[in-house]
Formats: structure tokens, sequence, C-alpha cells
């Protein structure tokens, strides 16, 4: 038995959901993410689609162990937007996910307890419309050998069911490979006894 956790949740599509009270509208956007940079990207552009909203309030989670995660209120009071979202994303246990709730005010303050509502509630809706997908947590590796290794690795890739994410074949052959992280052992004590054949690890995704 394997201890080792190496799956995790996700969102396989964007998907949308919406909350009303008081006049307020709260349009949540729900994202699958794998950069920080690109939350950064997916927030200004619904600014830009939204330029009349009075919120764009946001958090993330990323990474398969899930220990990088970002809120922001937008200028609505302290804890009462981005946190709301963020535990949303933690009950459903799903990470590399981006939830955006754009709101448009209706004239009438809903105080603490109904902003937290509304956020969370937005929130809750855009991800039960989205597809939860459980995904495994891969190693890439960039594989190195000699042309004349060619078919034993490409037995092994085939074998081991390896996604090929680049490949480059000459004389000396490089290849990266995303390997789920309980395989990695098997995967590259089989590489091992390819003459020649060399595996450097490059990040986890």
């Amino acid at each position: 038995m394997n201890l080792f956790e190496d799956t995790y949740k996700t969102i396989a599509a964007p998907a949308e959901g919406v909350f009303k009270d008081k006049g307020s509208k709260f349009i949540a956007y729900a994202y699958p993410l794998r950069e920080e940079a690109q939350a950064k990207a997916l927030v200004a552009s619904l600014r830009s689609q939204h330029p009349k909203a009075r919120h764009h309030c946001w958090a993330y989670r990323l990474t398969p162990d899930r220990s990088i995660f970002r809120i922001n209120d937008d200028g609505e009071p302290s804890g009462t937007a981005g946190r709301p979202i963020l535990n949303v994303l933690l009950s459903a246990d799903v990470t590399n996910a981006l939830v955006v709730v754009v709101r448009y005010f209706g004239g009438t303050l809903l105080g603490v307890p109904g902003l937290i509502n509304a956020y969370k509630t937005a929130a809750q809706e855009a991800l039960s419309a989205a597809e939860i997908v459980e995904l495994t947590v891969n190693d890439v590796y960039r594989l190195s050998f000699g042309y004349g290794q060619l078919n034993d690795v490409m037995r092994i890739v085939k074998e081991e069911s390896l996604t090929v994410l680049k490949q480059a074949f000459d004389n000396q052959c490089t290849m990266e490979v995303e390997i789920r992280q309980q395989q990695v052992e098997q995967v590259l004590g089989r590489l091992g006894k390819v003459e020649g054949a060399a595996a450097t690890y490059l990040r986890t995704i």
C-alpha cells in the first residue's frame, strides 16, 4: 500500500454561477489554473468584460499538494469575499482552480453576514456547475539516449502509458515525459537497464 497520495481534484473546464440578493448580482466564474500568472490574466479579462461591476473578488488554490493559495476582497470588507470563496474550494477539496465573483451593487447594503453568504453561494453555484475531475500527480523527466536505444525506450513509454510532452530524435535523442509519481521508481528502474539512457527530473505537475 502506497501511503503517498498522488491524486488531486480540480475542474475540467470553466463554469459559471449566479446569486442575487437585495438587488445585488454576484456572477461567479470558475477556471482551471496551472500557474499564478494565469490568474492575473483571467481577473484582468473579467474586469474588462464587466467594467461597471463594483467588485471583482477572487480566490485560488494551486499545486497538487494544495500548498499555494491567494485571496482578494477587492474593496469589500476584509474577510467577506475572498475568504468565503476560498472556503468553497477547500470544502470541495479542489486545487489548481480560480474562482472570481463579480458583484454588481444593487443599492442595498448586505452587511457582513450577507456578503459572506453571497460570495460563498455564488462560488458554490459555479463549482457545482463545473465538472470536477481527479488527476494524478506527475513528475516530468527528460530522457536522453542514443538513436540505437530508441525502440527500447519507446517500448517502456508505451507499456507504462507515459505521456510524451516533447521529443527530438537525432544521433542523440531526447524526450520529455510525464510519469505518475507512483510509477516513477518502476519506470526509472526499467530505463536504468537501457544502455546509455539517462533520466533527469525537471518538475512536478
